[in-house]
């Protein structure tokens, strides 16, 4: 029985296992949205989740608990800077898994995490609103004109 066992082996040592996490996490801190496989994807969500909570935070403790996990300072202090304070209203759930499809290779199931934009609904720092990708508008025109000619 699995009781009050977390995470996913992914086949790996608990040492490699822990750096791979670290990287994932300083990654997608640092880039806000990364690539990866379906599996890791969903085991990295939980780590980030953990440390923005530690940013929310806000304390001296929290940062070093941090920079345990991080290890770079610069994200560390974006994180403590710009990313917390995005979601401090928000109670949990901070990023996103997308499903992009198959990796060439080895035909590995590969997600898009990224950070989720905040609680202001999207908007940038000058305060205008982000503007939605192309492709989404038109394919809902061409649906709504294919009804049309129904």
């Amino acid at each position: 029985m699995r009781h009050l066992k977390r995470g996913v082996k992914l086949n790996r040592t608990s040492s490699h296992r822990r750096a791979l996490m670290s990287n994932l996490v300083t990654s997608l801190l640092r880039e806000e949205r990364i690539q990866t496989t379906d599996p890791k994807a969903k085991e990295v969500r939980r780590w980030t989740d953990h440390v923005i909570g530690l940013g929310k935070q806000g304390t001296l403790h929290a940062r070093r608990q941090a920079l345990g996990i991080i290890r770079d300072e610069a994200v560390v202090r974006k994180l403590f800077d710009t990313v917390a304070p995005r979601f401090k209203d928000r109670p949990g759930g901070y990023t996103r898994i997308v499903k992009v499809g198959w990796r060439r290779g080895d035909h590995a199931p590969l997600s898009m995490v990224e950070l989720l934009p905040g609680v202001d609904g999207g908007r940038t720092d000058a305060g205008q609103k982000v503007k939605k990708r192309p492709w989404r508008s038109a394919k809902k025109e061409s649906k709504q004109g294919a009804a049309k000619q129904s």
